[in-house]
């Protein structure tokens, strides 16, 4: 992980190069309606409120619980005790970041989204809001943090989403088995290069050209970032989106020619 300071430096320098929120030097259509209608988007709905106060609960819970990790690929990080306010601190998506997944799935009208690490469920939550129809599949590796979060679900009445526990390694295998076409996936599981490379190569076998895959912390570290490089030269990636700490790719056909984007947000 870079420090702080270097984080920090790199959002300036992205900050300085990347296209404007207006849209203004954007050639893409496809594009600027995505900045005109998501990203601009600053409408407000009242679930937003329910589950901004979830998270204040999070962030004052001071219960410990018993943690066991798969964060590092498929080695089992010994079990821990940690405290659900740091995990609240220390692994939500800001409510910016979250509103804007909301937004994305909301927008291209996705019916069916994949989420690879739950965690406490603030994310997952947005995402279950995005329509009337929508079903999220989640994962989380954590038995623990998965009750938690179903816990969340349940004070929320959401009732569309369905909570997969294990290594990422067994349990995605297993979802892409029984769905053969993902329509949205947030990958937000695993900060390392390898892992997010792998999740990336078995889900692009059952994509379709209106498949959207989100990668999260994307500049968080060097392997992350030769992670982004990686999967969005892939040749199957036709556009590729930068808002810094999240990276949206696309396959749509009709993209003849590959282009890169890095928007302020």
């Amino acid at each position: 992980m870079y420090s702080s300071f270097t984080i920090a430096r790199k959002y300036v320098q992205y900050w300085l190069t990347a296209s404007n929120r207006k849209g203004h030097g954007v050639h893409s259509p496809f594009v600027y309606d995505f900045i005109k209608h998501v990203l601009n988007d600053s409408s407000g709905h009242p679930f937003y409120k329910e589950i901004e106060q979830l998270r204040k609960n999070l962030l004052k819970n001071k219960s410990i619980i018993t943690v066991e990790d798969f964060g590092a690929g498929s080695t089992i990080i010994p079990t821990s005790k940690r405290r659900v306010d740091a995990i609240a601190k220390s692994s939500l998506k800001s409510k910016k970041y979250a509103q804007l997944l909301y937004r994305i799935a909301s927008y291209f009208k996705t019916d069916f989204i994949l989420e690879l690490g739950t965690s406490l469920g603030i994310t997952t939550s947005y995402l279950a809001n995005s329509s009337n129809s929508v079903k999220v599949k989640t994962m989380e590796g954590s038995e623990v943090i998965a009750t938690i979060a179903r816990e969340n679900f349940s004070s929320l009445k959401l009732n569309n989403i369905e909570v997969m526990v294990g290594d990422f390694n067994k349990t995605l295998p297993q979802y892409l088995t029984e769905n053969p076409i993902i329509q949205l996936a947030f990958i937000d599981g695993n900060h390392r290069k390898e892992p997010t490379i792998h999740y990336f190569n078995q889900i692009i076998q059952h994509i379709n050209e209106s498949t959207i895959i989100i990668f999260d912390d994307i500049h968080w570290s060097a392997e992350m970032e030769s992670a982004w490089e990686e999967i969005k030269n892939h040749p199957s990636v036709t556009l590729s989106i930068d808002l810094f700490f999240i990276g949206l790719v696309f396959f749509k056909k009709d993209f003849k020619v590959k282009q890169h984007f890095s928007i302020q947000f």
